[in-house]
């Protein structure tokens, strides 16, 4: 399948109620054709690996197919260059997750791109930056807690950044992080506590957001079932 061919598949399959829902959630539409992540995840089970392919997809620059790439493209063969390349591009909240989650986070590359974007100043790179810790806390099973208790001071200096998905994604990683372990959870309790104290309303609502979420008896009983 080549890049026309997926085009044609992903107008054949878009849907007018998909796009007036993206909207909604501050999605840019202006190109983009309405197709949900399940369709997309069909046509990359469909396409497989193929990395060719994927960077004539991001190039496209649709929304779809930026999406559509971080599903098929090789995380093996990820470089350093191909992520500031791609990074760049992000222009909706829900593109950068999907490239993070797809493909992105499973890269050896992930864990110091995170302290790198974390520091940028552009809304969608530095939110790839706190996006791509909580993927890891999810997803990287073998990482050892000490390299979570590095995020924890970039997590504290990045609380008081206002910008709704700055902020949205660093409460995003502390409360992922905290959900990791019993020892990681009391961590991020020390630090949302810290960061409550600080005197920006970015940083008072993400402490609270997080501390309601990991203080919940139900969450921490789970973590312990986890990690008994």
């Amino acid at each position: 399948m080549d890049s026309h061919s997926v085009l044609e598949k992903l107008k054949s399959i878009s849907d007018p109620a998909v796009l007036a829902g993206m909207s909604r959630y501050g999605i840019k539409t202006d190109k983009a054709f309405g197709v949900s992540i399940p369709k997309l995840r069909a046509l990359a089970k469909q396409i497989g690996k193929d990395q060719v392919l994927a960077q004539s997809l991001w190039e496209l620059d649709y929304h779809e197919t930026k999406i559509l790439a971080s599903m098929i493209d090789d995380p093996k063969k990820l470089t350093n260059e191909k992520m500031d390349n791609w990074v760049k591009d992000f222009e909706s909240w829900d593109v950068c997750d999907q490239v993070c989650n797809n493909f992105f986070g499973k890269s050896p590359l992930a864990f110091d791109k995170s302290f790198e974007w974390c520091k940028r100043d552009e809304e969608f790179v530095k939110r790839a930056g706190y996006v791509l810790m909580a993927v890891l806390a999810v997803h990287d099973k073998t990482r050892a807690d000490e390299d979570f208790f590095k995020f924890m001071p970039e997590i504290y200096n990045g609380s008081t950044d206002g910008r709704i998905y700055v902020k949205k994604a660093v409460n995003w990683a502390l409360r992922q992080i905290g959900k990791r372990n019993l020892i990681l959870h009391k961590k991020a309790i020390e630090y949302a506590l810290n960061i409550q104290k600080i005197d920006s309303k970015s940083a008072r609502w993400i402490a609270s957001d997080a501390l309601r979420e990991l203080q919940n008896p139900r969450i921490l009983e789970r973590i312990r079932n986890k990690n008994p």
